[in-house]
């Protein structure tokens, strides 16, 4: 990560507990996270990857496309969801198709979210909702994105509740490590969503989280 962007994130770190929300955006090399789900233990295809229609459970987090009460836009390319998720947060799949898939690209495994015109069409890879559920709460988290090319991702903050704790819009996104950290140090972040209107679809890696070890 080079330029304006990565100064960015530099002042943002600096300023995490002086932003206007409840989840900062940070730079993720000065987090102290200290597991990561990288995707290479599951199998993968190159191309339109592997198709996964169930939920993908990971050592520290299951990922599928919303959460239990939130609502499917079916007339739309990139996936959009409204609605208020429901207690306890419960991550669900999408329809068959429709849901995930893990592509091997450029010698690592990454989880694409699947558009409505359904696997294994082009213009449905990249444009589908990525949901994941923690096991344990978190504080902090970092993730990488890729494929991107510019264009729009939003991603949301849930509670183990359901409540939004907050919902960002990121800078034009490409190839690039996002970290975020809550303003008020609390550990509840339980579930994050994330949805894009980018032209190519976005793709994740890299999902870190947990908590340093107390040594006090």
């Amino acid at each position: 990560m080079r330029g304006p962007v990565a100064l960015c994130f530099l002042f943002l770190s600096s300023q995490a507990f002086a932003c206007e929300t409840k989840v900062c955006l940070a730079d993720p090399e000065a987090l102290s996270l200290t597991e990561v789900i990288t995707f290479e233990s599951t199998i993968s295809n190159p191309g339109p990857g592997r198709n996964v229609d169930i939920l993908l459970v990971m050592n520290g987090a299951v990922f599928g496309e919303r959460f239990a009460g939130q609502t499917l836009a079916q007339d739309r390319i990139h996936d959009s969801l409204s609605g208020a998720a429901l207690a306890p947060l419960t991550v669900l799949p999408g329809a068959a198709g429709q849901n995930l898939s893990v592509v091997y690209v450029n010698g690592n495994n990454i989880l694409n979210g699947y558009g409505s015109a359904g696997f294994p069409k082009r213009q449905a890879q990249g444009e589908g909702a990525i949901s994941f559920l923690f096991d344990e709460d978190q504080s902090a988290l970092a993730f990488q994105i890729r494929g991107g090319e510019s264009g729009r991702t939003e991603v949301v903050f849930l509670a183990r509740n359901g409540a939004e704790l907050a919902r960002l819009n990121l800078p034009q996104v490409g190839e690039h490590d996002f970290g975020f950290i809550r303003a008020d140090g609390n550990a509840d972040i339980a579930g994050v969503l994330l949805t894009n209107e980018d032209p190519q679809g976005i793709a994740l890696d890299n999902v870190r989280f947990g908590h340093a070890p107390d040594l006090s």
